[in-house]
């Protein structure tokens, strides 16, 4: 009898053992994001920060544009802090709103985040000069101080576009600004200026995964 109650008591640990184990280990692994290196987006985990040094050498070139208030915004706005970047035109009457509107909802969930940065790039910055965005910006009722619409020259944000946020991915990495950048994408950065998520900017459900990821990120040293 004894040894029958033992054995069950046993199993009974046995199970509660593995299942505390198995929530450690996913809660380990929602800590991890990936990197991505290239515009394959193939992930690379590493948590190892020497290793990280060595293996992932991609990150967001400099830059300098001007926001929707005439100011000159360049890499200094993004360093040491996590940002989102995407790329519309004001004209767009197609994703853009729709992406513009889910971003605002990540935008405003982390209203009191004062060290995440909304950079949204236009594609047609001879059209959208920043008197342009501004109106764009207000109309969207967006209030958040650290969320840019940033315009300068075609070449130079195509060429940032492409080859530092893989915008495109892999399909658009070769193209140049005479080809129109259109991409639904937004891309999440960390405070490295590494490349840590892309996700789809028409859909709301994936907003949810870009809030999580940035909170993930939030606690990462």
């Amino acid at each position: 009898m004894y040894r029958i109650v033992y054995l069950l008591l046993s199993s009974v640990l046995f199970i509660s053992c593995n299942q505390n184990q198995n929530q450690n280990k996913n809660k380990k692994e929602k800590v991890a994001l990936p990197y991505y290196n290239e515009p394959t987006f193939t992930p690379i985990f590493e948590s190892n920060k020497a290793l990280v040094e060595k293996r992932i050498s991609h990150k967001i070139d400099d830059f300098s544009f001007l926001n929707q208030d005439s100011v000159l915004i360049n890499q200094k706005i993004i360093e040491g802090r996590i940002h989102i970047a995407n790329f519309i035109f004001t004209s767009c009457g197609s994703i853009c709103p729709t992406m513009t509107k889910n971003l605002k909802m990540v935008s405003d969930s982390l209203a009191n985040q004062k060290n995440i940065v909304f950079l949204s790039f236009s594609v047609t910055p001879w059209i959208d000069k920043p008197y342009v965005l501004k109106r764009y910006k207000r109309d969207n009722e967006i209030e958040n101080k650290n969320w840019h619409f940033l315009t300068g020259n075609k070449a130079d944000i195509y060429k940032l576009a492409r080859q530092s946020y893989f915008a495109e991915e892999d399909i658009g990495f070769s193209k140049d600004s005479t080809e129109f950048l259109h991409t639904e994408h937004f891309v999440l950065v960390d405070k490295n200026k590494r490349i840590r998520g892309i996700y789809n900017g028409t859909l709301t459900f994936e907003m949810e995964q870009l809030l999580d990821d940035i909170r993930t990120l939030s606690t990462e040293k």
